[in-house]
């Protein structure tokens, strides 16, 4: 994800067409929370008039992260690389974690879960996914961040040796979507639970979403066959649809709306990394209000959730119309997300990567590693 922001693909021009594909999923993760599971969580809130009840918005934003992961990592060094990642991601995490323990401890209502100061570390600590019995979510749109951390770590490792190139390195992607996929039947059987600690914690049922972008961007450079990328993201559409299924006495119970929004979803991805700009078909000021959006999106997926809900139950307390609720709570994540940007992600991120930059200038220019020259993955 670094943080949902592409870079720009040509000459410092920033592409129209990957601000509205991101933004595009932010509004879907926006919908889905404020309409579905809003009332999933809380179903005192009443129903709601429009319900989006499809969770694609965030699979769909690690398959642009893993994208964008392989075009930016042969810029640089490694170093700067994955510590730019930290320093976009870490710092407005934090500060959204502590502003959502603080809303919750102070103005939930009874009832609602009211996070003690462990709740506040553990999700600090992003334990989540390791234990959830014992360490709740704050905001439920956190479990992406782990990911995108261990992901970016992995790929660094990987691009400084020979398995992050050529023919290892597409061993190494079939591998990550085929044995997620040949454990699944493992997986819904009931496993015991250090073996859910591990798959979970590590996020081995989620694979497919980063092996679906960093395939789009070797078939966009040709290093990748039509055919096999064809088939590589079929079977990355099937996990994703095995994932989110349900075993019933009936037989296996696919969702899917997600599973078709994932699919069209890694088309439109595709479309936008091999086709040209989208800035004909737009008019110049749908064109800045897309990019101020896509701009803040990060910080408005960090903090909209859990704090919106309680928005949702304040309105909710009035008598406001469910259509006046979602759009209250669409409103408030993206002042919030406006906020966060400005006053965390943005200075934190300059302050960090001068920081480094500083501490890079100062080394031995024999201790600084030879970044890999041979070319991004694949």
């Amino acid at each position: 994800m670094s943080s949902f922001r592409p870079v720009s693909m040509s000459s410092g021009n920033r592409r129209i067409s990957w601000d509205l594909v991101r933004g595009g999923c932010v509004v879907l993760v926006l919908l889905y929370h404020a309409t579905f599971m809003s009332v999933v969580v809380h179903p005192e809130l009443g129903p709601r008039r429009f319900v989006f009840p499809h969770q694609i918005g965030a699979s769909l934003l690690l398959v642009i992260s893993a994208y964008f992961a392989a075009v930016t990592i042969g810029r640089g060094s490694l170093g700067r690389y994955w510590w730019g990642r930290i320093a976009r991601l870490l710092p407005p995490f934090l500060a959204a974690v502590v502003a959502i323990y603080f809303a919750l401890r102070y103005l939930s209502p009874p009832g609602w879960f009211s996070p003690r100061f462990g709740d506040l570390v553990g999700n600090l600590l992003m334990l989540w996914n390791w234990k959830p019995a014992d360490f709740p979510f704050l905001d439920g749109s956190h479990w992406t961040i782990p990911l995108q951390l261990m992901a970016f770590t992995f790929a660094a490792l990987l691009y400084r040796g020979s398995w992050g190139h050529g023919r290892k390195f597409r061993v190494l992607m079939w591998t990550a979507l085929l044995v997620p996929l040949a454990q699944w039947p493992l997986r819904i059987a009931g496993p015991p639970e250090w073996y859910r600690v591990i798959v979970d914690g590590f996020g081995f049922h989620r694979w497919h979403l980063f092996v679906a972008g960093v395939a789009v961007w070797l078939w966009t450079k040709k290093r990748m066959s039509t055919t096999e990328f064809v088939l590589l993201e079929v079977l990355c559409v099937t996990a994703h649809a095995l994932h989110g299924a349900a075993v019933t006495p009936a037989g296996i119970d696919v969702e899917w709306g997600s599973t078709l929004g994932i699919a069209a979803g890694i088309a439109v991805i595709s479309l936008a990394a091999a086709g040209p700009d989208w800035n004909r078909v737009l008019p110049s000021f749908a064109q800045r209000a897309i990019t101020w959006f896509a701009g803040i999106s990060y910080g408005v997926f960090l903090i909209h959730q859990a704090i919106g809900y309680l928005v949702l139950h304040w309105l909710s307390g009035l008598g406001a119309d469910p259509l006046l609720q979602t759009a209250a709570m669409i409103a408030t994540g993206v002042l919030l997300g406006w906020a966060l940007t400005r006053l965390v992600e943005r200075p934190a991120h300059r302050f960090l990567m001068r920081g480094y930059d500083s501490w890079a200038s100062r080394r031995r220019p024999d201790d600084e590693p030879t970044p890999v020259t041979a070319g991004k993955p694949g």
